[in-house]
Formats: structure tokens, C-alpha cells, sequence
């Protein structure tokens, strides 16, 4: 299913989303973790259409336990300029499967303005690009990735820093829940330094946003900037810088995984 498609799909009332079938938007047993914050931000989007997304912090508790999914919103606190707000996201058993906070924050006059600039590649011009097949998860193939440097997982990497080039095939119309997408898909680094193939799972995932216009954006040659920070005892700490097509600064972003090898 086409990610437009998936959206479009979304049936919506005032502070509820209900997406009844993700489709091939699998990642192993649970369903991938950027839709998981999409659909939260979805129903949140209900309550609070207009004002700039600034910040998304999720927690994924645990795979739903049926196809259909409903996140539910509510406005935690509405301030003068920043409004919190609130996103559980059920099966149909009611188990919690993630929890979403959004803050929203209305434009301010300010003297700082600092925005981060994209560096070269340095020395090489690798391009490996992601397998379509053999196991990896059916989310996947929606997009279309190519490591400028470091590699695949379960390779027995040393690198620590990961940039790949991404795009997602056939979606125009660039919004903020492409972005979400796009930030959401590099692997952990810490899994292409194992050899042999193991499971791995996120379980927070921050999501700055530097960027509130993404109109005429093409969702074809977006980069991401990943750093492996810290590793041990089965969990690892990665940050993400993700970049327009143009070298636009468009979100950071820091996660927390667990990694089973």
C-alpha cells in the first residue's frame, strides 16, 4: 500500500484515529515504528490542525495484537504559545502499544537563528544500496535507500557514523508525517556491526523538528546523518540529523534500542 494510500485510509474523529489494517507496513511482528508516532500525531492533528509541530517523543511499549490500531489524543495543556498534547495509541484489546507526546509552539520573534549545515561525504563515493528481498521487513520497500558510507546490517561494520540517501518512490506532496517516515527508517547502527542476524527493537525515540515548511519539497534524495553514541548491555543510544533534498536542516532526532545480539 502506496503511504499516501495508507494515510487516506485513517478514519478520523476529534482526538481519534483508527487505522484498521497497516498493511505491508510491517517491521517483523510490530508494526514500523514511524507509523506507530504517525497515527498518534494523526489523531493529535484533530484537536490542534495549525499550529507548528515542534517536538515528538514516543515510547513503543509492545507489538499490537490485532491489525486494527486507534490512537486517542488530548490536550494536556494549552499555553499563550506552547500547547502539549497527549497520544496513546491501542489494539483492540486496549493494550497500550506506544505513547506519544507532541509539542506545538506557535512562531516567535526572536535574535537567534542558528541552523545546522550539511557537511561533504569526505573520502569515498561507496552507493550500497538496501536489498528488496530475503527476509528484510515488508516496510521497507516503500523506500529506497543507498549508504553513502557505512553499510548494511548484520555486516560486521565498524563504523559509527552512518549517512544514507533516501527517497520514497511514487509519494509527492511532502508533509510532516513523510518526514516522520523518512527520520524513522535508518537501522540501528549497532546491528550491522553484528555478523549474523538478530532482532533489535526501539523503545524511546525523540523527534526535533527544525523545519515547519516542507510545500514543493521532492521526497526523492533526502540524506540521513545517523551516529552510533553509546552501546552495552544490550542497549544502544543513536542520533539522527535528517536533511532535505536541497540540503535543507529538517529534524533531529536521538533513540533509545534494545538490540537481542
Amino acid at each position: 500500500m502506496q503511504f499516501r494510500e495508507l494515510l487516506n485510509s485513517i478514519d478520523s474523529k476529534p482526538g481519534k484515529s483508527t487505522l484498521s489494517d497497516p498493511g505491508d507496513w510491517l517491521q517483523g511482528r510490530a508494526m514500523f515504528g514511524g507509523l506507530q508516532t504517525i497515527l498518534c500525531l494523526h489523531a493529535m492533528r484533530s484537536l490542534l490542525p495549525d499550529t507548528p509541530l515542534r517536538s515528538l517523543q514516543t515510547t513503543f511499549v509492545q507489538p499490537a495484537k490485532s491489525l486494527q490500531v486507534t490512537a486517542h489524543a488530548n490536550i494536556v495543556r494549552a499555553g499563550k504559545s506552547v500547547t502539549h498534547v497527549e497520544s496513546r495509541l491501542l489494539d483492540d484489546d486496549n493494550n497500550v502499544i506506544a505513547l506519544v507526546v507532541g509539542v506545538f509552539g506557535a512562531a516567535r520573534e526572536s535574535q537567534i537563528n542558528l541552523k545546522p549545515v550539511q557537511t561533504g561525504l569526505g573520502n569515498g563515493s561507496q552507493r550500497i544500496e538496501f536489498p528488496t528481498a530475503g527476509g528484510v521487513p515488508s516496510f521497507t520497500r516503500h523506500f529506497k535507500p543507498v549508504w553513502l558510507q557505512g553499510t548494511l546490517p548484520f555486516t560486521g561494520d565498524t563504523e559509527t557514523h552512518h549517512i544514507v540517501q533516501i527517497s520514497m518512490p511514487g509519494e509527492t506532496d511532502c508533509n510532516e508525517y513523510h518526514v516522520i517516515a523518512l527520520a524513522d527508517f535508518i537501522p540501528p547502527i549497532a546491528i550491522c556491526h553484528l555478523t549474523n542476524p538478530a532482532p533489535g527493537s526501539s523503545m524511546t525515540w525523540m523527534l526535533e523538528f527544525l523545519n515547519e515548511d516542507y510545500q514543493g519539497l521532492a521526497l526523492e534524495n533526502w540524506r540521513v546523518d545517523a551516529e552510533l553514541m553509546a552501546a552495552g548491555e544490550g542497549y544502544t543510544h543513536q542520533s539522527v540529523m535528517l536533511w532535505g533534498p536541497g540540503g535543507e536542516p529538517i529534524a533531529l532526532s536521538r533513540q533509545n534500542m534494545v538490540v537481542f545480539g
